[in-house]
């Protein structure tokens, strides 16, 4: 009688994998953070993660796709983690902080996210298993880890060679322009009515990871973001600047008709696009969520306990037990944000009401953040739509209950409060938004889903100790558009965050331009039933609103640099199309972009170390102004030069 050996246990949550992902996590959440806050856009960081891991662990030897999509996992989740700067910025940008307090920053990230992680555990079964969700990018990096690990392990060598190749070219062309011999935009302003009339003008940044944001987002995406950019910049920007007839050169004319009224436009037709994009959802997340609930209890019905290790979650009461304790240091940072911003009259209905308000929101916000990834994708999902309804739910709560318990002057403490509790919900929203996503992946390439869960609540710490360094280098050296003594020419944009605490500053003192607002509004109307038209008569191209509002609000420094990276790498996929592996082709497309991004943002974050260490905003400089016109040569050449031949090069890897 022969008898069959136990099957071999395969590596899965393993201790070098668990420290490989924090390792890509400090790297691609310091990334996501810089380029997030600069662009308010961030980029999945699953597939590249994945590459990386595939490359590494291959070198290591014994390592299976389970411990592979452990890596990810970790990354994924610390990298998702970073959208929290939507929000969290805008503390210091209504003067409220002067920079991050490293464990308030913590804190809030690690129990919101920690909290999105256990509220999406029981959504699993009902969503993902029992669910025909697409979950696009969770597919996607299923068969990146399948190709990788088990049908042409050269494909991960070719996949990281081109992540390196192109972080290392990103990142020494914005080491270059640091020293000023390339030039960091070209840029054209002039006025069109006489001295103080009608200004405008147009600024591309060399900047590969805005290009590289361009290729990731999709042709139509930017084409909507161009749209936007015409309606501020050819329209808005020359119809304020003529109206208030703004003194100085057309340059700061120019930026001050755009940040004084034109960006609050654009906060409008963001607002108005955000909340239709959730109403639109609202059917579909409806029944989706109750076909699966219902799908949900008669499997339960049935014999759990012949479920396959496949299916194996966390346990119920463990998950329970962990979402409570949770809501502790959650009751604590409320209490203590309210006691140190002179709210001590009202501290008992703002943390009692602030706990019950995270407690329900929380619940609500991950089952439609989950829902919505699985739709339509983790990086598509409109997250600052669920940011606005979030802060004005919270604005207006605060306005009726605890506004007339205080003295006049408490205004602004309330509007930080606002925003504090804001974020602690969009962190379990953030999370939630990629959660599902990576289970998925995990369902397609045989995981264990309570190890995956636990990789998960490790990259969330991760991430939590990442980010607030990564927001004070940031807000040192550059500072956020909108925030006190914040130089608009080199200020990030943080976009997002500007938008929403505009929203919650204006509902609770009543200083909001509510008529540029209400313009942008119908501007984000009228784009709305334009896609709309096009969807019914086109039945494929459209003008995503969202994408529309964000080319308004945007400077154009940033948005023209998108728009060409959009038409570049639509141009890209055209000719990967036709090549002899077109999978391949535009999956290294892919690639290139992410280290493209990676490159400059980490460089950058480096970089605004050194300004901060050496306290000199030029540390590296090695020529002055009068280089200035051979630089913008040098720099523009270089620029389209490397993309050309990074372009030609992944073609040639394919």
């Amino acid at each position: 009688m022969t008898i069959s050996p136990p099957p071999a246990r395969r590596a899965e949550l393993t201790l070098r994998g668990v420290l490989i992902g924090i390792l890509i996590t400090f790297v691609f959440t310091a990334a996501n953070v810089y380029f997030g806050l600069k662009a308010g856009l961030t980029f999945s960081s699953s597939i590249p993660a994945a590459v990386i891991s595939m490359a590494i662990l291959r070198a290591l030897r014994g390592a299976s796709i389970q411990e592979n999509n452990i890596v990810q996992t970790v990354a994924s989740a610390a990298g998702t983690l970073s959208s929290i700067i939507f929000v969290l910025p805008g503390l210091v940008i209504v003067g409220y902080w002067s920079g991050f307090p490293f464990w308030q920053t913590s804190l809030i990230c690690a129990a919101g996210g920690i909290l999105g992680v256990m509220y999406t555990i029981p959504l699993r079964r009902a969503l993902v298993t029992d669910s025909d969700l697409p979950y696009p990018e969770g597919v996607a990096c299923a068969e990146v880890l399948k190709v990788g690990t088990q049908g042409a392990p050269e494909a991960g060598g070719a996949g990281l060679r081109t992540v390196v190749w192109g972080g290392i070219v990103s990142a020494v062309f914005y080491f270059i322009v640091q020293t000023q011999i390339f030039a960091a935009s070209i840029a054209g302003y002039g006025r069109f009515g006489g001295k103080n009339e009608d200004a405008t003008g147009f600024e591309f940044d060399l900047s590969f990871a805005l290009f590289a944001i361009g290729h990731l987002v999709g042709l139509w995406v930017g084409l909507a973001m161009a749209l936007g950019a015409a309606i501020g910049w050819l329209w808005g920007v020359p119809h304020f600047t003529a109206l208030h007839a703004i003194p100085g050169s057309a340059a700061a004319a120019a930026s001050a008709g755009w940040s004084h009224y034109v960006r609050f436009v654009g906060a409008g037709a963001i607002a108005v696009a955000a909340i239709w994009s959730l109403a639109k959802l609202a059917g579909p997340l409806a029944r989706g969520l109750g076909g699966a609930m219902r799908a949900g209890r008669a499997r339960r019905e049935g014999r759990l306990q012949d479920l396959p290790r496949s299916e194996h979650d966390m346990p119920i009461a463990m998950v329970g037990l962990i979402a409570l304790l949770c809501l502790l240091p959650i009751a604590y940072l409320l209490w203590h944000f309210a006691i140190a911003s002179g709210l001590g009259a009202a501290t008992l209905p703002l943390v009692l009401g602030g706990v019950v308000f995270v407690l329900v929101l929380s619940l609500v916000v991950a089952a439609v953040c989950g829902y919505m990834a699985g739709l339509i994708g983790s990086s598509n999902s409109p997250l600052s739509g669920v940011g606005i309804l979030v802060v004005l739910m919270a604005a207006l709560l605060l306005v009726v209950g605890v506004k007339p318990l205080l003295p006049p002057g408490a205004a602004q403490a309330l509007v930080g409060f606002a925003l504090f509790i804001t974020t602690i919900v969009f962190a379990v929203a953030t999370i939630s938004n990629d959660n599902l996503q990576d289970l998925k992946t995990g369902q397609l390439v045989d995981a264990t889903p309570a190890l995956q869960q636990w990789a998960l609540v490790i990259g969330v710490l991760a991430g939590a100790v990442v980010i607030p360094p990564v927001l004070n280098l940031l807000q040192h050296t550059y500072g956020f558009l909108g925030a006190p003594g914040a130089n608009p020419a080199t200020a990030l944009a943080a976009p997002q965050a500007g938008l929403i605490s505009a929203l919650a500053k204006g509902v609770i003192t009543g200083s909001l331009p509510w008529g540029l607002i209400a313009l942008g509004v119908g501007i984000g109307v009228a784009i709305i039933i334009l896609d709309e038209l096009l969807g019914a008569v086109a039945k494929g191209p459209r003008l995503p609103p969202l994408a529309v509002g964000l080319g308004i609000y945007l400077p154009v420094s940033t948005t023209l640099m998108i728009i060409l990276g959009a038409i570049a790498g639509a141009v890209f996929d055209r000719k990967a199309g036709k090549s002899r592996n077109p999978q391949m082709a535009r999956q290294l497309g892919v690639l290139l972009a992410s280290g493209l991004i990676v490159g400059e943002s980490l460089l950058a974050v480096l970089f605004a170390g050194l300004v901060a260490f050496s306290g000199n905003q030029a540390p590296v400089a090695l020529v002055g102004a009068g280089f200035a016109t051979p630089a913008l040569w040098l720099g523009g050449i270089v620029f389209a030069g490397a993309l050309f031949w990074l372009y030609r090069w992944v073609l040639r890897q394919a």
